[in-house]
């Protein structure tokens, strides 16, 4: 059965490739990984580890308040990062949280531009949605190999490993977003004498921007999804105590992480979402809410004064029925 295939392996051809360019070019991917991780992911995790705890909880509180316009989910998300606290989790969450901040605005970096010369070059989109489609196709582990060849173990590998991974929703929102401004709109716009630019940064970009918002809520998700793979090649924090527990079978410390890593996602999803929305609308949003608050209390107000005049009728008729009732000094009796 075996004799009816041909003997055919791509193995040796690739690693040829792959050997032959780590050695041309392994010394600058070294300096860029040096330079990413000295000057950037370093002071970053050293800075937010630094800072006392109750400030960093201030802040998250006053940015999910000012996303959301609600007293109560700002609140009640600092309650849950205070539980991470608790658990003993604090530091491992700075850790992740800046390795994800680091992967998060190099994605919008790199997204945000491919996204806008995709909406505005058919060639390019038909080169590149193939390669996106590869790219959300292939495995989560894949993304380690090449990463490991070119920059060794580390957190610099885990960050590109994560870029890689998170970057094709944002390309695709972006193009999305900005194809779909409506036509009439750009027609107006290009009327008045707009320049590319104008047209590009005054209307398609502001227009476009709840699909933005949208690729980079779905960036951000799937750069957090990947804490726990980037920490089999050497990143630290949460990913770091999941893989322990499933190494360990210590389920506990394996859980807590895991809960700590749901409420960091919860967290940024919803500051994402609610910055999604222009502030117009937020305003729009709260006022609606507050009015909606605000008209419980005279309806439940005006139905108790409902029911004490019916009882006070009913009261009133009834003493008419009995017998005479004085009404305003007048004596008045029932027809016989």
């Amino acid at each position: 059965m075996n004799s009816f295939f041909l003997h055919l392996s791509i193995a040796d051809w690739v690693n040829d490739a792959v050997n032959s360019f780590v050695t041309q070019y392994g010394d600058s991917f070294h300096n860029f990984s040096t330079a990413l991780l000295r000057y950037v992911l370093v002071p970053l995790e050293g800075a937010l580890r630094a800072l006392p705890p109750w400030l960093i909880l201030l802040v998250v509180g006053a940015i999910t308040w000012n996303a959301t316009r609600r007293l109560g989910i700002a609140g009640f998300f600092v309650l849950l990062l205070y539980a991470i606290g608790c658990f003993g989790l604090w530091d491992k969450l700075m850790q992740t949280l800046a390795l994800m901040l680091v992967a998060t605005v190099l994605s919008v970096a790199l997204g945000v531009p491919l996204g806008i010369f995709t909406s505005r070059s058919a060639w390019l989109r038909r080169v590149l949605l193939p390669v996106l489609d590869i790219m959300q196709t292939l495995p989560s582990f894949v993304y380690l190999i090449p990463v490991l060849m070119l920059f060794g173990l580390g957190k610099v590998p885990a960050i590109l490993a994560t870029i890689i991974y998170a970057l094709p929703p944002l390309i695709r929102l972006t193009d999305l977003g900005i194809r779909h401004v409506d036509a009439d709109v750009v027609e107006a716009a290009r009327a008045f004498g707009t320049t590319r630019w104008q047209l590009l940064v005054n209307v398609q970009l502001p227009l476009a921007r709840p699909s933005i918002m949208a690729g980079i809520n779905q960036t951000t998700m799937m750069a957090l999804s990947m804490v726990v793979i980037a920490s089999m090649i050497g990143s630290r924090g949460l990913g770091e105590d999941v893989l322990a527990g499933i190494q360990t079978l210590d389920v506990g410390k394996g859980t807590q992480a895991g809960i700590a890593i749901v409420i960091l996602a919860i967290v940024i999803d919803r500051i994402s979402q609610g910055y999604g929305q222009d502030r117009r609308t937020r305003r729009l949003l709260a006022l609606r809410r507050k009015a909606k608050a605000v008209s419980r209390v005279p309806y439940k107000v005006a139905a108790t004064e409902a029911g004490a005049d019916e009882s006070a009728t009913g009261h009133t008729s009834s003493h008419a029925s009995q017998g005479g009732v004085e009404t305003g000094g007048l004596e008045t009796r029932p027809a016989k």
